[in-house]
């Protein structure tokens, strides 16, 4: 969702309104300071009437919406396109491509790239490069002194022509991929934070089961006691003895059940409590035990086993590489775990294909995706958008992880290091 809706942005009216009314100004300044500062004739009339157009429209958009209204891309795109068709006007009539504010056909095109789909970009690109193609050609003559005329040359004039074109496609292409990476970034950011929050409810639900489980123990054992009464006066060939000591039975089950989510939130017991490094390796494993792909969990160190909290970016982390590495093993994955008294590593490696090559200089990036359709189709899911390498590096590296990807050297196979100084990882 996040990578569809960032290639679908409305602009602002009002952003665009603004805009609009800064080049209106500066057009109208342009003009004013050419007849009556520079002293060059210019044809007041004619464009003057061409920017109270513009004007006009800026006006019929900004009372026909309300502020804070967002177009859809047709319409920002059709504005531009205005503003094409009017710069072009007004260039006909002050020298065509002669004039040194030629370069303005690249703005609109800018703008597009930066909140248009590429398919208006390069419609609005066209229009542009078309405009500026006739007026190299056919223009009234450039403002100039009372009584002389100014001929540039041809070759000039057909330089300038081609920067205008090949500055509205670099200028376009190079926004467009500056705007895209900051909106993939924007939302890759705001899944992360989706995720956190989410763990940050679980750990809620949790808790509040906790005190439910505590509220309900003395109901419970109010129950028990009373079942417990009625069994010993009804006795065994009382017709509904049976029932109550079912009863009773089931009440204590209940207590029992509730004793357990209760000792969730111990400090020793329990998802909310300090676990130790084997522990949370073979928690983090488990659910990945059952595609079909062995899975080895080796612990080498030096001293007492690290212990940690319960760290939801490092849960999510390490789960996500462990889950990645099944995605893509043949037969078997290994997690080792090593520490000393200063440093506490996780290796997570698998005997598949690897990395490849095109794909292991931006791992960790936003949307690129290391996903196995197979494993996908075996789920019942479809693709995933890439996100998943993004939000584990993100939440492991917070955590005080560093992270490091590569292949197997000695055979096939990926391999991921996660490295944490043990202070940082033992850390409540």
């Amino acid at each position: 969702d996040f990578a569809h809706s960032s290639q679908h942005l409305r602009l602002r009216l009002e952003t665009l309104v603004r805009l609009r009314w800064l080049a209106i100004a500066g057009q109208s300044a342009g003009v004013l300071f050419v007849e009556f500062v520079l002293g060059f004739p210019t044809p007041l009339v004619g464009t003057g009437i061409i920017i109270l157009v513009a004007g006009v429209l800026n006006v019929a958009l900004g009372l026909a919406y309300p502020q804070g209204h967002r177009l859809d891309g047709r319409s920002s795109a059709l504005i531009l396109a205005f503003d094409i068709v009017q710069l072009s006007a007004l260039l006909y009539l002050t020298g065509g491509l002669e004039n040194p504010f030629a370069y303005l056909f690249l703005a609109p095109v800018m703008i597009s790239a930066t909140v248009l789909s590429p398919r208006l970009t390069i419609a609005l690109g066209l229009l542009a490069m078309a405009c500026a193609t006739v007026l190299a050609t056919w223009h009234r003559p450039l403002p100039w002194s009372p009584g002389q005329a100014l001929t540039l040359p041809g070759a000039y004039v057909t330089g300038v022509w081609v920067s205008i074109l090949l500055g509205i496609g670099f200028i376009g292409v190079y926004a467009w991929r500056v705007a895209n990476e900051a909106r993939l970034l924007a939302g890759a950011l705001a899944a992360t934070e989706l995720v956190l929050t989410r763990e940050q409810h679980l750990s809620m639900v949790d808790g509040l089961a906790a005190a439910a489980a505590h509220q309900l123990g003395s109901p419970l054992g109010t129950i028990a006691v009373v079942a417990r009464e009625l069994e010993k006066q009804t006795g065994p060939d009382h017709p509904f003895h049976e029932d109550i000591a079912l009863l009773r039975t089931e009440a204590g089950r209940c207590r029992e059940i509730l004793a357990k989510i209760a000792s969730l939130g111990g400090e020793k017991t329990g998802p909310h409590g300090v676990l130790t490094l084997d522990h949370l390796l073979e928690e983090l494993v488990e659910p990945h035990r059952h595609f079909g792909v062995t899975i080895d969990v080796q612990l080498v160190g030096q001293g007492a086993i690290p212990t940690c909290a319960r760290n939801p970016g490092v849960i999510y982390g390490i789960g996500n590489l462990v889950e990645n590495a099944v995605d893509f093993a043949s037969a078997r994955v290994m997690v080792t775990a090593t520490w000393t008294t200063e440093r506490v590593e996780v290796r997570v490696v698998d005997d598949g294909p690897g990395f490849r090559a095109d794909v292991l200089g931006r791992l960790g990036d936003p949307y690129v995706t290391s996903r196995s359709r197979d494993r996908d189709e075996k789920r019942g899911e479809g693709g995933g958008l890439g996100l998943g390498l993004f939000i584990a590096r993100t939440l492991l590296e917070r955590s005080g992880a560093t992270v490091t990807w590569g292949n197997r050297p000695d055979t096939h196979g990926a391999s991921v290091l996660l490295v944490w100084p043990r202070a940082q990882f033992e850390a409540r």
